[in-house]
């Protein structure tokens, strides 16, 4: 795990990030804050690519709590066999809209306990909802941030929930509302696991990383 780094440093690594990607955006597609949830629950162990080829159609027909409870059980899962665990998720995707409809008017709510309190919602899909759908800075901490914030850096910590108090704690505030998005989209496509692209890393000289590839 590498230290820290300072505040100085986070602030150009951030600038640099925001210069070459000024409005990042999640890759997962949705129409409102219930697909959004919806979607973000059926990511877990799955791609954002493989999720939205399964909720592309889905969503046409099921975008509201209860349009989803009205589709049943059997049919989401038809429209979603090709994601992992989807059986599961389709328990739990049936599970949360009953209960947005019976306590919640159908809406989704905007605090992290509430989402939270759904079936298939933890802490990382609850943050992403109140980013994505209601600009609150929460970071939600996934594989990719995870490995670059510890390889870098920019956010260090032994567990998902360490991470995520090191962006909060010590990324400039005015990086707080993507912050998560641009360290998703550089752990997903430059720092990957394997061979991390450090030859096409904008921050390479200020990442604390010792086996660069070069």
């Amino acid at each position: 795990m590498a230290k820290q780094l300072d505040y100085h440093t986070l602030q150009e690594i951030f600038t640099r990030f925001r210069a070459s990607e000024p409005e990042p955006k999640g890759e997962l597609e949705h129409v409102n804050a219930y697909t959004l949830v919806v979607a973000v629950a059926l990511s877990a162990q799955a791609t954002d690519a493989g999720v939205n080829k399964a909720t592309r159609a889905l969503f046409q027909i099921a975008d509201t709590p209860q349009k989803m409870l009205d589709l049943g059980e059997e049919a989401l899962i038809g429209h979603i066999k090709t994601i992992g665990l989807y059986r599961n998720k389709a328990k739990n995707v049936i599970k949360l809209s009953r209960i947005l409809v019976e306590q919640y008017d159908g809406q989704v709510p905007s605090s992290r306990a509430a989402l939270q309190s759904l079936p298939g919602v933890g802490r990382k899909t609850a943050n992403v909802v109140l980013n994505m759908w209601w600009g609150y800075p929460a970071q939600a901490v996934d594989t990719h941030i995870f490995r670059l914030g510890n390889r870098s850096g920019i956010a260090p910590g032994k567990d998902v929930d360490a991470v995520e108090r090191a962006i909060e704690d010590n990324i400039p505030v005015e990086f707080q509302q993507h912050a998560h998005h641009w360290m998703i989209l550089h752990g997903r496509y430059i720092c990957v696991a394997r061979k991390p692209k450090c030859a096409a890393c904008i921050i390479r000289d200020l990442c604390q990383f010792e086996d660069k590839t070069l």
